[in-house]
């Protein structure tokens, strides 16, 4: 797909950049205008600030769904600008406040939103001279693609990034929840890794699979996470909670060996929505981190980042 390049760019709503706070910020494509939020500290040097890109899915700014609040995003961005760290984070196309700048399904490829996340990356360059990329799962590729080649990026963090194929991570994903749903979707996720949709989707899978959104992920399938990270030439940061049901410290492990010059840092306790919990059960995981807004973050999540950006 051709890339969106941003009409009048990237605007703040407020009386300016230099001033302590959280503002309303958007940037303008031809397509409709997405939206985000810049966090800036009170003595804002504008020589570093960190670009969140959030999870797949309807995934907003501060790592919310409608039915699944955790602030995970937000609350990371809260202690970046206790440390004197400037953030902006965004409402992806189609995404709450980002909801009118959001394509057809069938028109919505994988290069879209690294499109997206680049063309932010070079405005608020023009504002910052030094740009670190922090994208939480799929945002964590996103992130990484947006990177390559881009000399506007200092650094990379990887939050909770897939190390596998997207199609082997579903495989491992759907496997978890029953060896029969995989079987079932077998056929379907190879029809996709070839190029090729599937009509006849059962009703149960509809959601994952649906026509319309076949084309993306027939795009994000011909992506590997670990071949793009080993491209990168920027200190790289990758991040993974041993308590991770969605994503595993195995692929941590292959995303470091894609990308020897990486620091990997493994947090006990932490899953993956950043927040401290001694199990893997999904259900309490849900219900007592994954829809908790008030619960903050595992504290070893802000160190580890804040010292990483620190150290650059």
């Amino acid at each position: 797909m051709r890339r969106l390049l941003p009409i009048l760019g990237f605007f703040l709503l407020s009386s300016g950049i230099l001033a302590a706070g959280e503002r309303d910020i958007v940037l303008k494509t031809p397509t409709g205008d997405i939206w985000g939020s810049i966090l800036t500290p009170q003595d804002d040097a504008k020589d570093i600030i960190v670009l969140f890109i959030s999870a797949s899915g309807p995934t907003d700014r501060n790592g919310n769904q409608v039915q699944m609040q955790n602030n995970a995003i937000k609350f990371l961005a809260e202690e970046l600008c206790d440390a004197g760290i400037p953030s902006v984070r965004y409402d992806k196309r189609g995404i709450a406040a980002s909801t009118t700048a959001g394509l057809r399904g069938e028109d919505m490829r994988f290069s879209t939103s690294v499109d997206d996340a680049r063309s932010w990356i070079d405005f608020i360059a023009k504002d910052y001279k030094r740009v670190v990329v922090a994208g939480h799962s799929e945002g964590a590729q996103i992130g990484v693609m947006a990177t390559v080649d881009n000399p506007h990026v200092s650094a990379v963090i990887s939050l909770a990034g897939s190390g596998r194929k997207p199609a082997d991570l579903l495989r491992v994903q759907l496997g978890g929840q029953s060896q029969q749903i995989l079987e079932i979707c077998e056929p379907i996720l190879q029809s996709l890794e070839n190029g090729i949709t599937v009509d006849n989707i059962p009703p149960m899978l509809f959601s994952i699979f649906r026509p319309s959104v076949q084309p993306y992920v027939i795009s994000w399938f011909a992506t590997d996470p670990a071949v793009e990270i080993s491209k990168l030439e920027v200190p790289v940061l990758i991040i993974q909670g041993d308590k991770d049901i969605q994503i595993a410290v195995e692929d941590a492990d292959l995303l470091a060996k894609a990308q020897p010059k990486a620091v990997k840092v493994v947090i006990a306790g932490m899953n993956h929505v950043f927040k401290e919990c001694d199990t893997t059960d999904p259900t309490t995981q849900m219900l007592q981190t994954y829809m908790n807004p008030d619960l903050k973050n595992i504290p070893s999540l802000d160190f580890e980042v804040i010292r990483f950006i620190k150290g650059l």
